[in-house]
């Protein structure tokens, strides 16, 4: 017997209906594996592993109420795993090849009329200096289905020796929602923002509740306009920031992708550089980031002094033993990134000082709650009022910690892994960082009018963090 349609959240509805025609909201993701792995292999292994989640074997379906997520009963395992074919163009390489690829991709709808994600075999893959034919796997999620977080425990149940998801009856998904909304999301406010929202804890509970699960009958009694007017309200310092800083990596996206990423950094060498300075990787690596964007624009005659440009930050809000849950749990916050900075330690401070500013802060639990009210509103003011965002903003930026381990697939070495985070509104840049097997790496996605060489930031990603190193050894330590 069919399962009954299931309703989709209201934060993943307004993932679905965030795509434009110059921002697709997938996750796009690169494997690069050695040896080669085959088609048949690859298809036997997502039947395995990754259909035992029941969302990659739903595809979604929008009546007058909204979307919901309903099982695909015509499902077959070779629209979704599919081989392709690299042909470098004269003087291209393989890497280049299969970068222009990605971006072709990014670019590129799923097909709606069914389940949104779709795998890309490259089975004969080389890389320079390569022993041996590996291949590479371009992974396309749409971003209703999950967040990265959850992503990368998929991730995880479908390598070697992986651990599958945890047995959930469906009757017990609202509950569960229900109580990750009450320990990431209600707990956490205060009294004083309890009372700055107007409403009581337990009336944000009740609130919150229901948005996630669309399926109580109270929701359609609720003043939605009232309830989002109290949001906006409580939000008014992130939309009253000034409009970011003009620079060419900011304009009206097209809708042609670019994508690079770089080799990986060791990751021992960025905690030490941390512990020395007494800040976290994430401060050394966002250092990096701005260090390499600033030195781009600096070489194409852009003046960087004293400017910043200001990049969305996703959060966590999932409990990490929750991760295997589907579906989308973040908040973001606007982090400035310091350009004008030409001191790389001084850099890295700057970070750590607004990194520690945005500790505590309710900004990711109130972006959340837009994202609801967004996904309860007609599509033309959903977009009204997401763009709105996207004003302040020149980036999308995410860091994931990946397995500390290299991992094993089908047999194969898991070499190298990147992924692209998706671009919201008139967003033209999106800036990924992910560790894995020891190593940091750096991915971007950029739309091609407005960077149409994103390689030429990811090659001065190591030299900013070398720069870094050096001053870092060069400091008087111990003495005094």
């Amino acid at each position: 017997m069919a399962r009954a349609a299931e309703r989709m959240s209201r934060v993943d509805t307004a993932w679905l209906r965030m795509d434009t025609d110059a921002n697709l909201m997938m996750i796009v993701g690169v494997w690069l594996l050695e040896p080669r792995i085959d088609h048949e292999t690859l298809c036997s292994r997502v039947e395995e592993r990754l259909l035992k989640y029941r969302r990659f074997r739903q595809k979604v379906v929008t009546d007058a109420i909204g979307p919901s997520w309903v099982g695909d009963s015509h499902f077959d395992i070779h629209h979704h795993v599919v081989r392709e074919t690299l042909s470098p163009a004269p003087g291209q390489s393989q890497r280049q090849a299969l970068q222009q690829r990605v971006a072709e991709l990014a670019a590129t709808p799923l097909d709606a009329s069914r389940p949104l994600w779709q795998f890309h075999l490259i089975d004969d893959y080389r890389e320079p200096g390569q022993a041996e034919g590996g291949s590479a796997l371009i992974a396309r999620i749409h971003h209703c289905i999950a967040d990265g977080i959850a992503l990368i425990s998929v991730m995880m149940s479908i390598v070697d020796g992986g651990l599958p998801p945890p047995e959930r009856a469906p009757r017990h998904e609202a509950a569960d929602e229900a109580d990750w909304l009450s320990d990431a999301v209600v707990k956490p406010l205060t009294a004083l923002t309890a009372k700055a929202l107007g409403l009581s804890g337990s009336g944000f509970a009740k609130w919150m509740e229901m948005l996630a699960n669309p399926s109580q009958s109270a929701i359609g009694s609720i003043d939605i306009a009232r309830m989002g007017a109290k949001l906006l309200g409580d939000v008014a310092s992130m939309a009253l920031m000034p409009d970011d800083s003009p620079t060419r990596l900011k304009g009206k996206p097209g809708t042609t992708k670019r994508v690079a990423w770089s080799e990986p950094m060791p990751l021992d060498q960025v905690k030490a550089v941390g512990k020395a300075l007494g800040c976290s990787i994430n401060d050394v690596l966002l250092a990096c980031v701005a260090g390499a964007i600033g030195a781009y624009l600096d070489e194409l005659g852009d003046g960087t002094d004293g400017k910043e440009i200001r990049a969305m930050v996703p959060v966590n809000l999932r409990p990490l033993e929750k991760a295997h849950q589907l579906g989308n749990r973040f908040g973001l916050v606007p982090l400035s990134l310091p350009l004008g900075v030409a001191n790389p330690v001084a850099r890295v401070y700057a970070l750590r000082a607004r990194m520690l500013a945005l500790k505590g802060s309710y900004q990711p639990l109130l972006a959340f709650g837009m994202l609801s009210i967004a996904g309860l509103l007609a599509k033309p003011v959903q977009a009204a009022m997401l763009n709105l965002f996207a004003k302040k903003a020149t980036a999308v930026m995410t860091n994931v910690p990946g397995p500390a381990a290299t991992l094993q697939f089908c047999g194969s070495t898991l070499k190298q892994t990147m992924f692209w985070v998706p671009q919201s509104g008139d967003i033209g840049l999106g800036v990924s960082i992910l560790s894995y097997g020891g190593g940091v790496q750096f991915g971007l996605i950029t739309d091609s009018g407005l960077c149409p060489e994103p390689q030429a930031i990811i090659d001065r990603f190591v030299p900013e963090f070398d720069k870094l190193l050096v001053l870092t050894l060069m400091l008087p330590w111990g003495e005094g």
